[in-house]
């Protein structure tokens, strides 16, 4: 890493947005680990286990625009406090309450989608705090928080089968409580932030080329990660009968992998730029899966595909959010909102 990149902005601030998308995304996809047990307990079938699991990645799809937005009016410290509590409350009233119906589930997608927001807020607070030439860097460790979704794989499958999945729900709000209290003590709110603008002003942005560019680049990217991220533990246990813990453990690994190699996507599109990065790792990962798509006879053959798989996606989100600042500096909230939304839809509707 550049030693300027230590000087050139908040280092706590970076450690805070980190940590407060790590924990938010290891509860918005809860309930793609937590899918084995909760579809053996309310007797689902696939196509009841697959919506319900695609709702918290939808719900976060249409609140990360108007979290954009808030973050742009508010500031990003303010307005991921806000969700964070949000959160905290909605789980531990669906812990209590205790819902065990098919339908109830959909208000915990809900709570778990405002987590799943998060993505419109931790990055511009980090964004916010660095110059142009070390966006791809901030944006990579700030963004390398979409571990969280492999420890909810990790952890997850074991503890519902220990406890029950709703007990799991309830667990969760304790790392969120930790991180908030650790958030409340390192992020500052950036001292210069883009002004909100006006509803004229989304006209302009809406008809650029180059926003709907990076809205369909990261759709493949991150909505290829997350749908992944999401599911995987459910599609080891269904095409592989693995075990619902070893399932999970297997898809903590290739998210672990996606996760943390993001930083090395954006050092890399600092020094290459972002154009030539996402070709060529668009490239690498059509071929890794289409081989997948032919349909691998072996679980160890699946595994290590989705593992060299979401290492390249994980690389091509790091490059895709380096061009959101340099394109648009003056709308970085409301295109990160934008562009993750779009993202989600498209894993979703995968």
């Amino acid at each position: 890493m550049d030693k300027g990149f230590l000087k050139a902005g908040h280092t706590p601030t970076l450690i805070a947005a980190f940590l407060y998308f790590d924990v938010s995304f290891m509860v918005w996809v809860l309930l793609g680990p937590l899918g084995i047990s909760i579809a053996h307990d309310l007797h689902l079938n696939a196509g009841q286990k697959g919506l319900l699991v695609a709702t918290p990645v939808l719900a976060g799809a249409g609140l990360r625009v108007l979290a954009g937005a808030l973050v742009d009016a508010f500031g990003p410290r303010r307005v991921a406090i806000g969700a964070q509590i949000s959160v905290i409350l909605g789980l531990w009233l669906t812990w209590f309450l205790a819902p065990h119906t098919y339908a109830s589930m959909f208000w915990v997608a809900l709570v778990l989608g405002i987590a799943g927001a998060s993505f419109a807020i931790a990055l511009p607070l980090a964004s916010l705090w660095y110059p142009p030439r070390y966006q791809g860097t901030a944006l990579g460790i700030a963004g390398a928080g979409n571990s969280g979704t492999a420890l909810a794989s990790l952890f997850a499958p074991g503890l519902a089968a220990m406890m029950g999945w709703l007990n799991v729900l309830g667990l969760a709000t304790i790392p969120l409580i930790i991180v908030l209290i650790a958030f409340l003590f390192l992020a500052r709110e950036p001292a210069a932030r883009p002004t909100m603008p006006s509803l004229a002003a989304w006209g302009p942005i809406l008809k650029s080329g180059g926003c709907w560019a990076l809205m369909f680049f990261y759709s493949v990217t991150f909505g290829g990660f997350v749908g992944l991220a999401a599911f995987l533990t459910i599609y080891f246990n269904d095409q592989y009968h693995l075990p619902p813990a070893i399932a999970g453990a297997c898809t903590a690994f290739v998210v672990f992998a996606g996760s943390f190699i993001r930083p090395v996507g954006g050092a890399m599109a600092d020094r290459v730029g972002g154009t030539k990065a996402l070709m060529l790792l668009y490239g690498l990962a059509g071929i890794i899966f289409l081989l997948i798509a032919t349909g691998l006879p072996s679980v160890y053959l699946a595994f290590g595909a989705f593992f060299l798989g979401m290492l390249t996606l994980g690389l091509g989100n790091g490059a895709v959010f380096q061009l959101v600042p340099i394109r648009f500096p003056q709308q970085v909230g409301i295109l990160t909102g934008l562009v993750a939304e779009i993202s989600q839809k498209g894993c979703t509707s995968g």
